[in-house]
């Protein structure tokens, strides 16, 4: 039976909707999904138990994007840094991501892997790279996963990646120095072709970007909730992207 609570949080989601400029909506929505370990801890939880519940919420998270028609999320799941934690904490949170994604692909989300893939366990990339071929057909919303992710190794990996096609053309360092221009460092970084992040969220109350998207970002605008990702609720959702749409985007002019 639902309570007076969740008969007037449904009515003020409603009314948060009807109030949505449809114009001034985010195309691309980035997150982080922080809090998970402190959430547990609240509860004395396990931090496993505490990345469930968060993995838990993705889902909804997705439907509620679908909802609004956005195109491009991208979902900061593991950095590179989360990457030089315990082997006990590490192996269960991989675990936990291979079997979110296997169950967004078959749900029939879009999915593209962004990071730098070779940091990871052979077993994970390999489980990881077949869920998200499955779902190269599929339309609608792009659901970005981000593992291994690190915006200073993505600006590395465009630069490394930019300098060995430059080498395979037989182009000179100074020929390439020429010609370099921010459009085509765009067109090597992790999420090439897609728009840049018109909104990027980050949970849990830190107010610091932690190197999310350090390049996409530069004219994005952020949005700090302080709910833990595993509480982080669709009412938050639409304040979100509320307080986006009320804003007067002015791109550095």
């Amino acid at each position: 039976m639902r309570g007076p609570g969740d008969v007037l949080y449904t009515a003020y989601e409603r009314q948060l909707v009807k109030g949505l400029p449809g114009e001034r909506l985010p195309r691309h929505v980035g997150l982080m999904l922080d809090g998970n370990r402190r959430w547990a801890k609240l509860r004395g939880e396990n931090t496993e138990h505490g990345h469930r519940a968060g993995a838990d919420n993705i889902e909804p998270l997705l439907t509620w994007c679908d909802e609004l028609g956005i195109e491009v999320v991208t979902l900061w799941l593991l950095s590179t840094d989360n990457l030089k934690r315990s082997e006990v904490e590490l192996k269960p949170l991989l675990e936990i991501i291979e079997d979110v994604v296997d169950g967004l692909a078959a749900s029939g989300r879009r999915l593209n892997l962004v990071g730098a893939l070779g940091l990871l366990p052979d077993a994970t990339r390999a489980r990881l790279q077949a869920a998200v071929e499955k779902t190269s057909d599929a339309e609608g919303l792009v659901v970005n996963i981000a593992v291994g992710y690190g915006g200073r190794q993505e600006i590395v990996d465009a630069f490394r990646a930019m300098l060995l096609d430059a080498a395979e053309r037989g182009e000179s360092l100074e020929s390439l120095a020429d010609r370099l221009t921010i459009e085509n460092v765009g067109d090597y970084l992790y999420t090439k072709g897609q728009p840049d992040p018109d909104l990027v969220i980050r949970t849990s109350g830190e107010q610091r970007l932690g190197g999310f998207l350090l390049w996409q970002s530069a004219h994005s605008e952020f949005y700090f909730c302080e709910a833990f990702w595993p509480d982080f609720r669709r009412v938050d959702f639409l304040r979100a992207v509320r307080a986006y749409a009320e804003r007067e985007r002015r791109f550095g002019g």
